[in-house]
């Protein structure tokens, strides 16, 4: 018979809950005394590195090898910078660079942030191959839509990111990229053989896997090809028998969050985190938008009660329990040795982030999070990864007088945070100050933002006009009258329209500031860091 007495604290330390808050609430606190593994941040408990720096130093007050993990993909989805935008450009725009090192060295430089404020797993790379361009969920989150570049970037996100001492992730196994369904709201269908999943979904997690990937996540997928009834998060024959057993990955699976619908609405909330643990996964990540006590206790109740009745095997909960301890011994361990370093590395001078305001970027820094615009590696590569298309006629660049932009704003993804600002008005702003901006929806009549701009310079922003046929409506109505605007593709350029093209990869704060600096003519300087006052 089970020992009772552990299994309340085995049950919780599988667990990964989000919370409310920018500080430790007492729960989670108790929690951690009384097993807890883990807990996932959001947006809502980031306001700057100095906050979560305070933040994950109370969680360690608890239990100093607690796994603080954060959704933090540098690109379009962000949450360790969602007040302004990822400073960075995101996969699509890496991958359209394709230079691996590069890759690696953002990675690496994200690793640093995300390792000073505390946080030792982050859930990424995105790990698909997006070959779907009708995807609705992943789109400009993945490397691209080949299966070898997406690999040999997947790995380099994974070897930058560690080398900073936060556990990398890949995401979403066995692969998210070819469906045009929304897991967030219903179970996709992965419709491949096992000879074509091995060809393109898979390359890129045996990469992660050669490179070391500590952890693995789950994506509610259907994959007939492994398991005709159960989604991959819940499938035995998909986590233990493929990812386990065929690929040899050992490290931590961690489920996508148990509250979407395409496990949820099936399963229930404690249905799924049973069955998902009993396939073989590890951690349970839960609190996207259910960030409550009494959440949690359910489902560690629900697990104590599964191996009380031997739905779920003790000794299958007890392994997963031993890997999660695990990872916090190998992130305690490798962020104080990665931090021992950097500290050796500096020497007796010791440089700080406290830039000055740089002219025309907007701003100083504020607490380490460069508020200026144009600074670091991450705005570098998204200015490489611009590409333009111009037709013969097409009128120069850059424009000198203040512009008029029009965003386009479809529905937003719903991996995308509505808090996270996008787009090109502030930094367009910027450098040419009197710039105005109109963001039109479905809904809204694109010959008002016509009459408004005038004879100004017109810049049209899209995001997807692909998958959305009012985009391309409004901007040949746009393009029609105004054959001299210039077009920025944010999401994926698959329709390229306008006698100025510009795609960017992205809708990141980086990617903005490089389409912004391009359309004027302007690149903001990258300061030197001032040595620290004696």
């Amino acid at each position: 018979m089970p020992k009772f007495g552990e299994l309340p604290e085995l049950a919780a330390t599988v667990l990964q809950p989000g919370f409310v808050g920018t500080s430790a609430p007492d729960w989670v606190r108790r929690w951690l005394g009384e097993g807890l593994g883990g807990v996932a941040l959001f947006a809502r408990n980031v306001e700057s590195p100095a906050q979560v720096a305070a933040l994950t130093a109370q969680l360690r007050a608890e239990r100093p090898d607690v796994l603080v993990a954060i959704d933090e993909e540098a690109g379009d989805v962000t949450r360790f910078e969602s007040r302004l935008g990822s400073s960075r450009p995101g996969n699509l725009a890496l991958g359209a660079i394709d230079d691996a090192a590069l890759t690696e060295a953002v990675a690496r430089d994200l690793g640093d942030d995300l390792a000073k404020a505390g946080i030792t797993l982050d859930y990424a790379p995105d790990a698909d191959v997006n070959s779907n361009p009708a995807n609705p969920v992943i789109g400009v989150r993945a490397f691209g839509a080949e299966a070898q570049l997406v690999a040999r970037h997947s790995a380099a996100f994974v070897r930058g990111l560690q080398a900073a001492g936060v556990a990398a992730c890949a995401k979403h196994f066995p692969g998210h990229g070819d469906t045009s369904v929304d897991s967030h709201h219903d179970v996709p269908l992965i419709d491949r053989d096992r000879q074509q999943l091995a060809d393109c979904e898979l390359v890129p997690f045996r990469a992660a896997i050669e490179a070391g990937v500590q952890v693995v996540m789950t994506g509610h997928l259907l994959v007939p090809a492994y398991d005709k009834e159960l989604p991959a998060t819940l499938s035995r024959r998909i986590l233990t028998g493929l990812l386990r057993e065929e690929l040899g990955f050992g490290g931590l699976i961690v489920t996508d969050g148990i509250e979407m619908q395409g496990v949820r609405r099936k399963y229930g909330l404690t249905g799924a985190t049973v069955r998902a643990l009993a396939a073989g996964v590890d951690a349970i990540c839960v609190g996207g938008d259910h960030a409550e006590e009494h959440t949690a206790t359910e489902l560690r109740d629900a697990i104590v009660a599964a191996v009380l009745d031997g739905t779920l095997p003790e000794q299958r909960l007890r392994d997963a329990a031993a890997r999660v301890r695990k990872l916090g011994e190998w992130t305690t361990r490798t962020q104080t040795a990665t931090g021992a370093r950097a500290v050796a590395d500096a020497g007796p001078e010791v440089v700080s982030m406290a830039f000055s305001p740089v002219k025309g970027g907007g701003g100083a820094v504020l607490d380490g999070l460069s508020a200026a615009s144009g600074i670091g590696i991450g705005f570098d590569a998204a200015r490489r990864a611009v590409r333009v298309t111009r037709t013969e006629d097409a009128p120069t660049l850059p424009i000198t007088a203040p512009a008029y932009v029009v965003e386009f704003a479809p529905p937003r993804n719903i991996a995308i945070g509505a808090e996270t600002p996008w787009g090109l008005s502030a930094p367009l702003d910027e450098l040419l100050p009197g710039t105005e901006t109109a963001r039109l929806t479905e809904d809204d009549d694109p010959a008002a933002a016509l009459a408004a701009a005038g004879d100004r310079p017109l810049v049209v922003v899209a995001r997807d006009v692909h998958r959305h046929p009012w985009q391309a409506e409004a901007l040949t109505t746009l393009l029609a009258a105004r054959p001299d605007a210039i077009v920025v593709e944010m999401g994926l350029p698959v329709t390229v329209l306008g006698a100025i093209h510009i795609a960017t990869y992205g809708a990141t704060r980086a990617c903005g500031q490089a389409a912004a600096e391009l359309i004027a003519g302007t690149v903001v300087p990258t300061p030197e860091p001032q040595p620290l006052a004696a």
